[in-house]
């Protein structure tokens, strides 16, 4: 599937690519809960991927990007009218990244090579998505019996970047979410109350979007997944649908600013579905701290960046 988040014209997208694989072993490979280590049950069904085993038997997310990469520069060639490139990502990225250049607009698309495991969730997601008084036990059930996302993605931390590491992925999870985002199931149908939650998701992302054209390099630490995870627990903070309604979305929206903010301040954001796991590490104060200055400033000018 493929979603996309912006105010304005969406140029970037992504798009997963899905493999299903039966049984895995997983191994923790540091103290996040969110990296792993990949490796096959006896006797696997999936021999055609015992190539892309390094010598310890790991699943290499390096030898499949780069087998992957090699397909998709091939199949490129065979696209006519339409001048489609494979960018060169920076070490580590987990996607493979098409620009296609084609009026009216240049559009990129990221690839991500996705693993899909029917097994149950591992450990560290034990005390995660905490949704039972916003969307109900019965939904926290149902999300953790969907399978398991595995994104080819490189552990910074490692202390030998060797490209065999693979990191949770709960997509899939949060856009049902997004799309069922209601403690009412008829929150926003068409001819349910309307709330403002997904409004006040896109004013941030727009907030952080716009801040980091203007200071690239000293925020390029935050993305739009410290945004959206600061949403979700916003959500379980506020559960109520009367808690986002539509008429309050300055009100609502200021309230979740300054829990982002309030993050910020602590360094601390626990990863929405492995709580151990913290978003905002104090190695980073300096940037959080100049994150929170700039929004401060905005604040205090009465949000100029949304007046453009």
């Amino acid at each position: 599937y493929s979603h996309t988040w912006q105010i304005s014209e969406p140029n970037e997208f992504d798009i997963m690519l899905v493999m299903p694989v039966s049984r895995l072993q997983l191994d923790e490979c540091d103290d996040t809960g969110a990296y792993y280590y990949l490796t096959f049950k006896r006797n696997p069904k999936e021999k055609h991927l015992s190539k892309f085993l390094d010598e310890d038997g790991k699943l290499s997310a390096f030898k499949m990007l780069q087998a992957l990469k090699e397909i998709i520069k091939q199949e490129v060639k065979n696209i006519e009218n339409v001048k489609v490139t494979v960018k060169r990502k920076k070490a580590g990225s987990p996607a493979i990244t098409l620009q296609i250049k084609n009026p009216p607009a240049e559009i990129s698309v990221d690839i991500i090579l996705t693993l899909e495991v029917q097994q149950s969730w591992p450990p560290s997601t034990q005390d995660g998505l905490k949704i039972e008084q916003w969307l109900g036990r019965k939904v926290r059930g149902d999300f953790r019996n969907k399978s398991l996302y595995l994104v080819a993605k490189q552990n910074k931390n490692e202390k030998v970047l060797r490209g065999n590491t693979w990191r949770l992925s709960f997509s899939h999870i949060e856009k049902a979410m997004l799309n069922n985002h209601g403690s009412s199931k008829t929150c926003c149908e068409s001819d349910g109350p309307k709330c403002c939650r997904k409004g006040c998701l896109k004013l941030l992302k727009y907030l952080l979007e716009q801040l980091k054209m203007t200071h690239t390099k000293k925020l390029e630490k935050f993305c739009s997944y410290h945004v959206k995870t600061a949403f979700f627990h916003s959500c379980v903070m506020w559960p109520n649908d009367a808690d986002w309604h539509s008429g309050d979305l300055d009100h609502c929206f200021q309230k979740y600013l300054r829990y982002f903010m309030d993050c910020l301040q602590r360094s601390h954001l626990p990863h929405f579905f492995i709580p151990q796991y913290n978003l905002l590490s104090l190695e980073n104060k300096a940037s959080s701290n100049f994150l929170l200055e700039l929004i401060n400033k905005e604040w205090n000018n009465g949000f100029p960046i949304f007046q453009e």
